[in-house]
Protein backbone atom coordinates (compact mmCIF):
# COMPACT_ATOMS: atom_id res chain seq x y z
CA UNK A 1 0.00 0.00 0.00
CA UNK A 2 1.32 3.19 -0.96
CA UNK A 3 2.07 5.39 1.85
CA UNK A 4 -0.55 8.19 2.68
CA UNK A 5 0.02 11.63 1.84
CA UNK A 6 -2.08 14.61 2.43
CA UNK A 7 -1.56 18.32 1.72
CA UNK A 8 0.66 19.91 4.62
CA UNK A 9 -2.26 22.83 4.94
CA UNK A 10 -4.66 20.21 5.19
CA UNK A 11 -2.64 17.57 7.33
CA UNK A 12 -1.89 20.70 10.11
CA UNK A 13 -5.33 21.41 10.17
CA UNK A 14 -6.67 17.89 10.77
CA UNK A 15 -3.65 17.19 13.09
CA UNK A 16 -4.70 20.23 15.35
CA UNK A 17 -7.99 18.87 15.21
CA UNK A 18 -7.28 15.04 15.73
CA UNK A 19 -4.30 16.10 18.35
CA UNK A 20 -7.32 18.28 20.41
CA UNK A 21 -9.50 15.09 20.24
CA UNK A 22 -6.76 12.89 21.91
CA UNK A 23 -5.96 15.46 24.54
CA UNK A 24 -10.15 15.03 25.53
CA UNK A 25 -9.91 11.60 25.63
CA UNK A 26 -7.06 10.94 27.31
CA UNK A 27 -8.29 13.68 30.37
CA UNK A 28 -11.62 11.23 29.89
CA UNK A 29 -10.01 7.76 29.94
CA UNK A 30 -7.52 8.94 32.89
CA UNK A 31 -10.98 9.45 34.74
CA UNK A 32 -12.52 6.02 34.34
CA UNK A 33 -9.18 4.03 34.74
CA UNK A 34 -8.91 2.59 37.95
CA UNK A 35 -12.92 1.57 37.45
CA UNK A 36 -11.06 -0.85 34.69
CA UNK A 37 -8.09 -1.97 37.16
CA UNK A 38 -9.85 -5.13 38.55
CA UNK A 39 -11.05 -7.95 36.56
CA UNK A 40 -15.03 -8.02 35.52
CA UNK A 41 -17.17 -10.36 36.80
CA UNK A 42 -19.14 -12.31 34.44
CA UNK A 43 -22.85 -11.14 34.37
CA UNK A 44 -25.14 -14.44 34.84
CA UNK A 45 -26.72 -16.41 32.02
CA UNK A 46 -29.45 -14.62 30.12
CA UNK A 47 -28.69 -10.94 31.25
CA UNK A 48 -26.97 -8.36 29.32
CA UNK A 49 -24.76 -5.43 30.96
CA UNK A 50 -23.75 -2.28 29.77
CA UNK A 51 -21.18 0.01 31.56
CA UNK A 52 -20.20 3.77 31.57
CA UNK A 53 -21.53 6.92 30.57
CA UNK A 54 -20.20 9.87 28.76
CA UNK A 55 -20.16 11.23 24.93
CA UNK A 56 -17.58 10.91 22.44
CA UNK A 57 -17.06 13.96 20.09
CA UNK A 58 -15.36 14.65 16.78
CA UNK A 59 -16.02 14.27 13.17
CA UNK A 60 -14.22 11.52 10.98
CA UNK A 61 -14.92 10.03 7.35
CA UNK A 62 -13.32 6.88 6.97
CA UNK A 63 -12.45 5.00 3.58
CA UNK A 64 -11.62 1.04 3.52
CA UNK A 65 -9.93 -1.12 1.00
CA UNK A 66 -10.15 -5.02 0.90
CA UNK A 67 -7.60 -7.61 -0.47
CA UNK A 68 -7.89 -10.28 -2.45
CA UNK A 69 -8.64 -10.78 -5.98
CA UNK A 70 -10.96 -7.90 -5.86
CA UNK A 71 -10.78 -4.58 -4.10
CA UNK A 72 -12.50 -1.24 -4.28
CA UNK A 73 -13.15 1.60 -1.85
CA UNK A 74 -16.25 3.26 -0.23
CA UNK A 75 -16.46 6.60 1.39
CA UNK A 76 -18.83 8.22 4.64
CA UNK A 77 -18.41 10.70 6.72
CA UNK A 78 -19.54 10.13 10.15
CA UNK A 79 -23.31 10.20 10.16
CA UNK A 80 -23.25 10.67 6.42
CA UNK A 81 -22.99 8.03 4.22
CA UNK A 82 -21.03 8.51 1.05
CA UNK A 83 -21.77 6.57 -2.48
CA UNK A 84 -19.48 3.89 -2.69
CA UNK A 85 -16.72 3.99 -5.69
CA UNK A 86 -15.70 0.94 -6.78
CA UNK A 87 -12.21 0.32 -8.96
CA UNK A 88 -12.94 -2.81 -9.91
CA UNK A 89 -15.78 -5.68 -9.49
CA UNK A 90 -15.73 -6.09 -5.46
CA UNK A 91 -17.58 -8.89 -3.50
CA UNK A 92 -19.33 -5.87 -0.81
CA UNK A 93 -21.04 -7.72 2.65
CA UNK A 94 -24.41 -7.96 2.17
CA UNK A 95 -26.79 -5.75 4.55
CA UNK A 96 -27.85 -7.71 7.86
CA UNK A 97 -31.39 -9.84 6.98
CA UNK A 98 -34.44 -7.40 7.16
CA UNK A 99 -35.38 -10.10 9.84
CA UNK A 100 -32.59 -8.95 12.57
CA UNK A 101 -32.61 -5.26 13.01
CA UNK A 102 -31.74 -4.04 16.30
CA UNK A 103 -34.73 -3.26 18.14
CA UNK A 104 -35.65 0.06 19.37
CA UNK A 105 -34.59 0.56 22.89
CA UNK A 106 -37.36 0.23 25.18
CA UNK A 107 -38.54 2.76 27.93
CA UNK A 108 -36.43 2.76 31.33
CA UNK A 109 -36.01 4.71 34.35
CA UNK A 110 -34.08 7.73 34.60
CA UNK A 111 -30.55 7.23 35.04
CA UNK A 112 -30.89 3.83 33.76
CA UNK A 113 -30.24 2.24 30.33
CA UNK A 114 -32.52 0.22 28.49
CA UNK A 115 -31.22 -2.71 26.54
CA UNK A 116 -32.74 -4.11 23.42
CA UNK A 117 -33.40 -7.76 22.84
CA UNK A 118 -30.19 -9.50 22.51
CA UNK A 119 -29.41 -11.42 19.14
CA UNK A 120 -28.91 -14.86 19.77
CA UNK A 121 -26.89 -15.80 16.77
CA UNK A 122 -24.17 -12.93 17.70
CA UNK A 123 -21.28 -14.89 19.00
CA UNK A 124 -19.53 -13.06 22.62
CA UNK A 125 -17.04 -10.95 21.94
CA UNK A 126 -14.12 -10.22 23.75
CA UNK A 127 -12.76 -6.81 24.08
CA UNK A 128 -8.54 -6.63 24.59
CA UNK A 129 -6.87 -3.72 25.45
CA UNK A 130 -3.61 -2.01 24.57
CA UNK A 131 -0.03 -1.30 25.77
CA UNK A 132 -0.45 0.01 29.90
CA UNK A 133 -4.04 0.40 29.51
CA UNK A 134 -7.08 -1.57 30.65
CA UNK A 135 -10.90 -2.49 29.94
CA UNK A 136 -11.97 0.97 30.87
CA UNK A 137 -10.72 2.12 27.43
CA UNK A 138 -14.01 0.24 25.74
CA UNK A 139 -16.28 1.87 27.60
CA UNK A 140 -18.28 3.69 25.29
CA UNK A 141 -17.73 0.69 22.82
CA UNK A 142 -19.24 -1.55 24.89
CA UNK A 143 -22.12 0.74 25.59
CA UNK A 144 -22.40 0.98 22.15
CA UNK A 145 -22.89 -2.83 21.48
CA UNK A 146 -24.92 -3.16 24.14
CA UNK A 147 -27.48 -0.92 22.79
CA UNK A 148 -27.35 -2.74 19.64
CA UNK A 149 -27.92 -5.94 20.70
CA UNK A 150 -25.15 -7.95 21.40
CA UNK A 151 -25.51 -9.89 24.42
CA UNK A 152 -22.51 -11.47 25.45
CA UNK A 153 -19.44 -8.37 25.82
CA UNK A 154 -16.51 -9.32 27.96
CA UNK A 155 -12.90 -7.64 28.57
CA UNK A 156 -9.46 -9.13 29.28
CA UNK A 157 -7.78 -7.43 31.33
CA UNK A 158 -3.48 -8.62 31.13
CA UNK A 159 -0.63 -7.31 33.67
CA UNK A 160 1.14 -4.03 32.20
CA UNK A 161 4.32 -5.90 33.30
CA UNK A 162 3.48 -9.47 30.45
CA UNK A 163 6.35 -9.40 28.80
CA UNK A 164 5.96 -11.73 25.68
CA UNK A 165 3.13 -11.51 22.85
CA UNK A 166 3.21 -15.06 22.89
CA UNK A 167 2.86 -16.02 26.45
CA UNK A 168 -0.55 -13.07 26.83
CA UNK A 169 -1.70 -14.74 23.80
CA UNK A 170 -2.21 -18.35 25.49
CA UNK A 171 -3.65 -16.38 28.64
CA UNK A 172 -6.63 -15.51 25.62
CA UNK A 173 -6.42 -18.69 24.33
CA UNK A 174 -7.29 -19.95 27.58
CA UNK A 175 -9.91 -17.02 28.43
CA UNK A 176 -11.35 -17.82 24.94
CA UNK A 177 -12.05 -21.26 25.94
CA UNK A 178 -13.53 -20.49 29.25
CA UNK A 179 -16.07 -18.12 27.47
CA UNK A 180 -17.04 -20.70 24.77
CA UNK A 181 -17.80 -23.54 27.67
CA UNK A 182 -19.70 -21.06 29.91
CA UNK A 183 -21.90 -19.17 27.05
CA UNK A 184 -22.42 -23.06 24.94
CA UNK A 185 -21.06 -21.02 21.81
CA UNK A 186 -18.63 -22.05 19.53
CA UNK A 187 -16.76 -19.28 18.49
CA UNK A 188 -16.44 -15.93 19.74
CA UNK A 189 -15.38 -12.34 17.91
CA UNK A 190 -12.75 -10.08 19.54
CA UNK A 191 -11.63 -6.63 19.35
CA UNK A 192 -8.22 -5.47 20.10
CA UNK A 193 -6.88 -1.59 20.33
CA UNK A 194 -3.09 -1.64 19.42
CA UNK A 195 -0.88 -4.39 21.58
CA UNK A 196 -4.33 -6.09 22.06
CA UNK A 197 -5.12 -6.42 18.58
CA UNK A 198 -1.32 -7.71 17.85
CA UNK A 199 -1.70 -10.69 20.74
CA UNK A 200 -5.12 -11.69 19.38
CA UNK A 201 -3.46 -11.86 15.95
CA UNK A 202 -0.96 -14.24 17.50
CA UNK A 203 -3.33 -16.38 18.82
CA UNK A 204 -4.97 -16.44 15.87
CA UNK A 205 -2.43 -17.46 13.64
CA UNK A 206 0.15 -19.35 15.73
CA UNK A 207 -1.86 -20.83 18.34
CA UNK A 208 -4.73 -22.41 16.59
CA UNK A 209 -6.92 -19.63 17.59
CA UNK A 210 -8.76 -19.33 14.22
CA UNK A 211 -11.09 -22.42 15.01
CA UNK A 212 -12.61 -20.12 17.83
CA UNK A 213 -11.76 -16.56 16.55
CA UNK A 214 -14.48 -15.89 13.74
CA UNK A 215 -14.00 -12.29 13.41
CA UNK A 216 -10.80 -10.16 14.46
CA UNK A 217 -11.23 -6.22 14.70
CA UNK A 218 -8.09 -4.50 15.49
CA UNK A 219 -7.79 -0.87 15.70
CA UNK A 220 -4.43 1.14 15.69
CA UNK A 221 -2.55 -2.25 15.88
CA UNK A 222 1.57 -2.17 14.82
CA UNK A 223 0.46 -5.20 12.24
CA UNK A 224 4.13 -4.32 10.85
CA UNK A 225 5.51 -3.03 13.71
CA UNK A 226 6.24 0.45 14.76
CA UNK A 227 9.03 2.54 15.01
CA UNK A 228 7.72 5.00 17.59
CA UNK A 229 9.06 5.52 20.77
CA UNK A 230 12.69 4.39 21.09
CA UNK A 231 13.00 5.22 24.78
CA UNK A 232 10.35 2.71 25.43
CA UNK A 233 12.13 0.04 23.98
CA UNK A 234 13.32 -0.75 27.33
CA UNK A 235 10.08 -2.62 27.83
CA UNK A 236 9.95 -6.15 26.05
CA UNK A 237 6.92 -6.27 24.69
CA UNK A 238 7.86 -2.76 23.15
CA UNK A 239 10.84 -4.08 21.39
CA UNK A 240 8.31 -6.96 20.05
CA UNK A 241 5.90 -4.40 18.36
CA UNK A 242 9.54 -3.03 16.61
CA UNK A 243 9.26 -4.21 12.75
CA UNK A 244 11.84 -7.38 12.29
CA UNK A 245 10.72 -8.56 16.22
CA UNK A 246 10.51 -12.27 16.63
CA UNK A 247 6.18 -12.37 16.74
CA UNK A 248 6.30 -9.85 13.56
CA UNK A 249 8.24 -11.98 11.58
CA UNK A 250 6.33 -15.06 12.94
CA UNK A 251 3.18 -13.16 11.59
CA UNK A 252 4.53 -13.02 8.06
CA UNK A 253 4.60 -16.93 7.80
CA UNK A 254 2.71 -18.72 5.77
CA UNK A 255 -0.80 -19.21 7.45
CA UNK A 256 -3.20 -21.73 4.91
CA UNK A 257 -6.69 -22.40 5.51
CA UNK A 258 -6.87 -19.23 8.17
CA UNK A 259 -10.55 -19.42 9.10
CA UNK A 260 -10.75 -16.13 10.91
CA UNK A 261 -12.04 -13.10 9.00
CA UNK A 262 -10.02 -9.82 10.05
CA UNK A 263 -11.01 -6.12 9.98
CA UNK A 264 -8.09 -3.48 11.01
CA UNK A 265 -8.72 -0.16 11.37
CA UNK A 266 -5.92 2.08 10.33
CA UNK A 267 -5.68 5.78 11.00
CA UNK A 268 -3.74 8.28 8.82
CA UNK A 269 -3.18 10.33 12.11
CA UNK A 270 -2.06 7.94 14.09
CA UNK A 271 0.67 9.59 15.72
CA UNK A 272 1.89 6.14 17.42
CA UNK A 273 1.90 3.93 14.67
CA UNK A 274 5.02 4.72 12.36
CA UNK A 275 4.47 4.20 9.85
CA UNK A 276 0.46 4.64 9.52
CA UNK A 277 0.70 1.97 6.94
CA UNK A 278 1.99 -0.22 9.07
CA UNK A 279 -1.46 -0.81 11.11
CA UNK A 280 -2.52 -2.39 7.86
CA UNK A 281 -2.61 -6.08 7.30
CA UNK A 282 -0.80 -7.47 4.23
CA UNK A 283 -1.29 -11.26 4.19
CA UNK A 284 -1.64 -13.75 1.36
CA UNK A 285 -3.49 -15.85 2.51
CA UNK A 286 -5.75 -14.17 5.21
CA UNK A 287 -9.23 -12.83 4.56
CA UNK A 288 -8.72 -9.07 5.43
CA UNK A 289 -10.49 -5.88 5.19
CA UNK A 290 -8.22 -2.90 6.41
CA UNK A 291 -10.21 0.59 6.58
CA UNK A 292 -9.00 3.77 6.53
CA UNK A 293 -10.19 6.64 9.31
CA UNK A 294 -9.55 9.63 8.95
CA UNK A 295 -9.29 12.98 11.44
CA UNK A 296 -9.32 10.39 14.43
CA UNK A 297 -6.13 9.52 15.97
CA UNK A 298 -4.27 6.40 18.30
CA UNK A 299 -6.36 7.02 21.29
CA UNK A 300 -9.44 8.18 19.67
CA UNK A 301 -10.34 5.11 18.01
CA UNK A 302 -12.19 2.88 20.50
CA UNK A 303 -14.16 5.87 21.58
CA UNK A 304 -15.01 7.53 18.59
CA UNK A 305 -18.99 6.55 17.18
CA UNK A 306 -18.17 6.56 13.49
CA UNK A 307 -15.44 3.48 14.18
CA UNK A 308 -17.93 2.04 16.31
CA UNK A 309 -20.43 2.22 13.78
CA UNK A 310 -18.03 0.12 11.28
CA UNK A 311 -16.98 -1.93 13.84
CA UNK A 312 -20.78 -3.26 14.46
CA UNK A 313 -21.04 -3.75 10.71
CA UNK A 314 -17.71 -5.44 10.64
CA UNK A 315 -18.54 -8.01 13.74
CA UNK A 316 -22.58 -8.49 11.87
CA UNK A 317 -20.80 -8.67 8.36
CA UNK A 318 -19.02 -12.73 8.52
CA UNK A 319 -21.92 -14.44 7.72
CA UNK A 320 -22.17 -12.70 4.45
CA UNK A 321 -18.89 -12.25 3.80
CA UNK A 322 -17.77 -14.93 0.86
CA UNK A 323 -15.06 -15.30 -1.02
CA UNK A 324 -12.22 -12.92 -1.31
CA UNK A 325 -12.30 -9.53 0.76
CA UNK A 326 -14.11 -6.56 -0.28
CA UNK A 327 -14.75 -2.76 0.70
CA UNK A 328 -15.75 -1.50 3.64
CA UNK A 329 -16.76 2.14 4.99
CA UNK A 330 -17.51 3.39 8.05
CA UNK A 331 -20.58 5.69 8.04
Amino acid sequence: MPPVRLPSTRLSAALLRATALELVVLAGHALLYPTGITGERHPTAGTATATGTGTATGTGTATGTGTGKATGTATGTAGHPGPARASAPVSTPAPAPASTPAPPLASAPAGTTALPTAHPDRPPVVLLHGFIDNRSVFVLLRRSLARHGWHHLESLNYSPLTCDIRTAAELLGRHVEEICARTGHREVDIVGHSLGGLIARYYVQRLGGDRRIRTLVTLGTPHGGTAVAPLAGAHPIVRQMRSGSGPIEELRLPAPGCRTRFVSFWSELDQVIVPVEAACIDHPDLDVVNVRVTGVGHLALPVHPAVAAGIRRALDAHASAQGPAGAASVA
